[in-house]
């Protein structure tokens, strides 16, 4: 296996130094997230799926897709699923899954005004340089009365619990990551990213500034992730 220059981006989040970190971890990017999830991943994929409430026939953007894998979970509801991502290098290594894929900016997306019926973003949202004006593109290419479902990392709302996990964090993940990862100095800037990024309700705030309707969050495992959703009512 050749070897990849490890490369991190900085939290100012620049679109290029993103998108070439991500390109930096492609090879190894799904087998390392299972690793230092311990298999949690595979449940919040699943949990993402049931929250879009997805119907046959419906049309979903799948942003920050990565290789694809959320694509296909969220494709055994009989939807037609659009994976975008603009890491090139990601998109290329899931190539093998055979879904529709896009390169693109979560602000600026290559769609039309209100064309699908659910848009969702798995840990992703968290390194648009511009969060918001993301926030408020998913609103525009989804039709009126569709619904948007954010997957992120989040606080854990356990007090003693959290000194764990943000302990795990800045020490143990990077650990884990140089032993599986492709480019292992992206994980530490993953963990100060997930460590700087708003709680619960400072999201849904966000999220409801940007134009969507009836935000409501549920956390998993803890409130490491949470799901967020909203709607567009018009």
């Amino acid at each position: 296996m050749a070897k990849t220059e490890s490369f991190r981006a900085s939290l100012d989040k620049q679109p290029h130094e993103v998108a070439s970190m991500f390109d930096g971890v492609a090879e190894r990017y799904d087998l390392t997230n299972t690793v230092i999830s311990a298999g949690q991943d595979r449940y919040w994929r699943w949990a993402t799926r049931r929250a879009l409430g997805l119907r046959p026939g419906e049309r979903v953007l799948d942003l920050a897709a990565g290789t694809g894998v959320s694509t296909l979970e969220f494709g055994k509801s009989g939807a037609y699923c659009v994976a975008s991502d603009f890491s090139k290098g990601m998109l290329e290594a899931g190539r093998h899954r055979r879904v529709p894929m896009v390169a693109g900016d979560a602000t600026a997306l290559p769609f039309a005004d209100e064309v699908f019926d659910a848009v969702t973003i798995s840990y992703g949202l968290r390194n648009v340089s511009e969060s918001d004006a993301a926030l408020r593109e998913m609103l525009r290419v989804t039709k009126p009365g569709g619904r948007l479902v954010v997957a992120e990392f989040s606080t854990p709302v356990f007090g003693p619990f959290r000194t764990v996990y943000m302990e795990y964090l800045m020490r143990a993940l990077p650990r884990v990551a140089r032993a599986v990862s492709s480019n292992p100095d992206a994980y530490v800037y993953l963990a100060e990213s997930i460590r700087a990024w708003p709680n619960q309700r400072q999201l849904a705030l966000r999220i409801a500034d940007a134009g969507w309707s009836a935000v409501q969050w549920r956390n998993l495992t803890g409130g490491i992730v949470a799901l967020h959703r909203a709607y567009k009512l018009q």
